[in-house]
């Protein structure tokens, strides 16, 4: 008898210790009038009465060849993302937009980073003040949710837990839109955006 207490007490525990059911979202995001579908957010929105920590890990962003790389980031809201600078030149990170507190995080050499932390939902334009050519997103979302799609428009949101949510996307020149999606397993959302 004492075994049997024993071992359903061990398989009790198990089964509380095993990871809720987690599917995926995956789909393409057609960029019609653009020369590809790349650098699209698709991302889960807010969940009512869920919130997620911000990780304590930062999220990189290089300055390289005169560019932000990558062009378009995804962050959680509360994460702190490290601007380098891999660039012979100074280097300056700044963006005009409220929802990032119009921050300036100055000028500085190669080697050096600097950091800032997303505080709010945002998407914030990274430029340059010393090489205004130079342009990058960081899209700050409510949920872990999110992926960036690539040049063929394809993407993958990994451990989405089974449920019904609003799936948004975001791209740099065109129009974001939403629709509702049920995540049971596996899930399939396509969108169409243009400018």
């Amino acid at each position: 008898m004492q075994k049997h207490v024993i071992l359903g007490a061990a398989l009790f525990a198990a089964l509380l210790a095993a990871p809720l059911s987690a599917g995926e979202i995956k789909g393409t995001v057609h960029a019609k009038g653009m020369r590809n579908s790349e650098d699209a957010v698709v991302y889960v929105a807010a969940i009512p009465g869920k919130s997620f920590p911000a990780p304590a890990a930062h999220v990189k962003i290089d300055q390289l060849n005169l560019q932000f790389i990558p062009h378009v980031t995804t962050v959680l809201v509360g994460t702190t993302v490290d601007f380098q600078n891999s660039d012979a030149v100074l280097h300056n990170v700044f963006s005009p937009d409220a929802c990032a507190s119009k921050f300036n995080l100055g000028t500085w050499p190669k080697g050096d980073h600097r950091s800032y932390t997303f505080k709010d939902e945002c998407v914030a334009t990274l430029l340059c003040k010393v090489h205004p050519e130079m342009e990058g997103f960081v899209v700050a979302t409510p949920t872990p949710y999110a992926a960036v799609t690539k040049a063929d428009g394809t993407y993958t949101i990994a451990n989405v837990p089974d449920g019904a949510y609003t799936l948004k996307v975001w791209h740099p020149k065109a129009k974001g839109t939403s629709k509702p999606v049920t995540v049971k397993g596996t899930a399939t959302a396509d969108f169409e955006i243009s400018k």
